[in-house]
């Protein structure tokens, strides 16, 4: 369950490049995976990535691969060989050591005897308790107690910075409880046939348990009635990216008034909750439609619900049976994947959401060094200026608004590789002998807790919201903070042996990208200190929409698959990122080349500093996906696929066109009255 507002570069992408694939002439780009005869201003993207990609396949175990997985998988091993040293030492460990508990944790998820052995026992307890529940205040104390384990369900509870008042931490409740993507999928024509693999797979799940084929059958129509229900009163992806869909602040005697039989003062209280003068009830719709499902949906049918939800989300912790029919519809059907993960790989995915920072802090011990982080700071000190300099000389914007602009870029926190200081984990038992599931929970419950306990206090700046072994990056709206994981400072990103032009079109760009989220379509409604309040003159407000619709108009034409295309607007803050951060990156370069003029006019490989930088950029969103994948992406991400995020900023730059002698008509250059430019 995400509890912060954040910003990624790829969040949910999963794209990435061998670092095997990288060795070339200079050591960091390879120029032979180039293809040549492929015309760059009309297949910019097919030219740098098109020879790769097809020497290179999905492998069977992956939706996609690409620059993020590739790099994304070097990182698994790296973290592989953490966990399996952590196991085969835990013993001797130092007792309650992050590496005693990391080691018990992936051992026992690597006890594939215990766990067949213990089948679906781990739940029956929960099983039980459901079976038990005869009205709507049991089903309330039910959800209320199964949330103070540290499983939610039924809607979504977390804390996080207020939206008014970023200093202090409150909590939000959020519309969720729904086991397909988004609400569309309930309703619309195009997602009839995975409706019925969804019931049938409820069906399948259900009975696992031990319930017959009829009743099974019987509670997964149940089920997905229900959830119809909820997904009816649910915003849909483009509606949630609108802060004031996310954010409704109420006392606890008017959300009680939105749903009367559901008493928020005894849940807060049952989970230790800080909640005094009130909380964030972000979805009224939702929850009045849940209140009244409390009121008159069937005790069997809230059964039925609540024993599927619990049984699907065990499922990945138990025997075979229940693992293989999760991958088979959650993996397979919605995305296409073609194999199940390794166990170690799927063992580690439970570390790493457990215990992922204290892995972290291994990991970052043996992999990132301080030159690298100096190295990366740099970048970070070149394009916070490009990015200045680019809002100081905005045409489109009045001085008023220009101030308040500037005022947030010099609040911008860059934070590098791996936090300052290291969460603790005293309190959390992990078994050496006994329940994989069992060590789960105990980290859940652990997580949770520990989340909760942060509500109604001052919000910690200094927190990270991402590991250092993740290949990712982000921007927070609430702490105005970019935040740039080890894990992804390494080529095709960074490296501190690469030419500037490499290192620029690379880390540059995200740096620039994560800047720009500050001033997307949702950022640019959070201030300096991270409230959500108009800082903007109506006037330029307008001249910003007018050249947002310009960039949603440009990706709603990208055919991602046969008949479907991009969506602009749900797509529309990662692209204007990686609209003003490759611009911003483009600058700093110039900056970095003024510092170094012999490296200005030196080509590599037969190629400038200028074409590099651009190569390197498209080099990092090479990727290719499976359908079913690209399909569920297309209605859930805010990220565009991966080939027109390399070609749809550089089409709207003039620079990208000099740089590569691109004429007028070619489709790297955008007619003037459609080139975007925002920041």
């Amino acid at each position: 369950m995400k509890n912060r507002i954040v910003k990624p570069l790829a969040l949910a992408m999963g794209l990435a490049l061998c670092t095997g694939a990288l060795a070339g002439p200079s050591g960091n780009f390879d120029v032979k995976e180039l293809d040549t005869s492929k015309n760059i201003c009309n297949d910019f993207n097919g030219f740098v990535n098109a020879k790769w990609l097809a020497a290179n396949p999905i492998p069977a175990d992956r939706t996609r691969w690409g620059s993020f997985d590739a790099l994304r998988e070097d990182s698994l091993n790296v973290q592989h060989g953490i966990v399996d040293k952590a196991a085969k030492d835990a013993a001797s460990a130092k007792p309650g050591s992050i590496e005693q508990k990391i080691g018990y944790f992936y051992a026992s998820g690597m006890d594939e005897a215990a766990i067949e052995k213990a089948g679906f026992d781990p739940i029956k307890p929960e099983l039980a308790r459901i079976d038990a529940l005869k009205n709507s205040k049991d089903v309330v104390a039910y959800i209320t107690e199964s949330y103070a384990k540290g499983n939610p369900v039924g809607f979504r509870f977390y804390g996080n910075a207020d939206f008014k008042n970023s200093s202090r931490q409150i909590a939000y409740a959020n519309q969720g409880g729904l086991g397909l993507p988004t609400a569309d999928y309930y309703s619309k024509p195009d997602f009839e046939k995975i409706r019925a693999e969804y019931v049938a797979h409820i069906a399948r799940t259900l009975q696992l348990t031990g319930v017959s084929e009829a009743d099974a059958q019987k509670q997964a129509k149940a089920v997905m009635a229900f959830e119809t229900r909820l997904a009816a009163a649910s915003l849909v992806p483009t509606e949630l990216r609108q802060p004031e869909n996310r954010y409704h602040f109420v006392s606890m005697a008017d959300a009680d008034k939105v749903t009367p039989h559901f008493e928020w003062a005894a849940f807060f209280k049952a989970q230790g909750a800080d909640v005094t003068d009130g909380f964030s009830l972000s979805q009224p719709k939702f929850f009045a439609e849940f209140d009244k499902m409390l009121a008159d949906v069937p005790a069997s049918d809230w059964q039925a619900y609540l024993r599927f939800h619990a049984i699907d989300a065990a499922s990945p912790y138990l025997s075979t049976p229940f693992q293989k029919e999760d991958f088979a519809f959650n993996a397979q059907t919605l995305n296409g994947q073609k194999e199940m993960k390794s166990r170690w790989k799927r063992t580690l995915d439970s570390v790493e959401g457990g215990m992922g920072m204290a892995l972290g802090q291994l990991y970052v011990a043996q992999t990132f060094s301080p030159e690298s982080k100096a190295r990366a700071e740099q970048l970070v000190g070149d394009l916070r200026a490009a990015y200045k300099n680019r809002i100081e000389n905005l045409p489109w914007m009045s001085e008023a608004t220009k101030k308040k602009a500037l005022e947030k870029w010099a609040t911008f926190t860059p934070k590098i590789g791996y936090p300052d200081k290291w969460r603790d984990w005293t309190g959390l038992t992990i078994a050496s002998t006994g329940s994989y599931f069992a060590n789960v929970q105990a980290a859940d419950k652990f997580n949770y807790d520990y989340m909760v306990g942060k509500i109604g206090k001052p919000v910690d700046r200094t927190e990270w919201g991402m590991t250092p072994q993740t290949v990712n990056a982000y921007y927070n709206s609430l702490k105005n903070e970019i935040v740039f994981p080890a894990a992804i400072l390494q080529p095709p990103f960074f490296s501190a042996s690469a030419d500037d032009a490499l290192n620029y079109g690379g880390i540059g760009a995200v740096i620039g990208h994560e800047m720009g989220h500050g001033y997307d379509d949702q950022g640019s409604k959070f201030d300096a200190q991270g409230n959500n309040v108009n800082w903007w003159t109506d006037e330029d407000r307008k001249a910003f929409e007018a050249r947002t619709d310009l960039l949603a108009d440009q990706f709603n034409h990208y055919e991602a698959l046969p008949g479907k295309f991009v969506n602009g607007k749900l797509t529309m803050g990662e692209n204007i990122g990686d609209l003003g951060g490759l611009n911003a990156a483009y600058d700093a370069l110039q900056m970095a080349l003024k510092r170094n003029p012999a490296e200005a006019k030196k080509k590599i490989d037969g190629y400038t500093q200028d074409q590099r930088f651009f190569l390197n950029w498209a080099r990092v969103w090479r990727g290719s996906i499976r359908p079913e994948a690209q399909l569920t992406l297309l209605n859930t991400d805010p990220h565009a696929p991966a080939q027109f995020r390399a070609i749809g900023a550089p089409s709207n730059m003039p620079a990208f066109a000099q740089t590569f002698q691109c004429k007028a008509g070619d489709a790297m250059v955008r007619p003037a009255d459609k080139q975007v430019k925002i920041w």
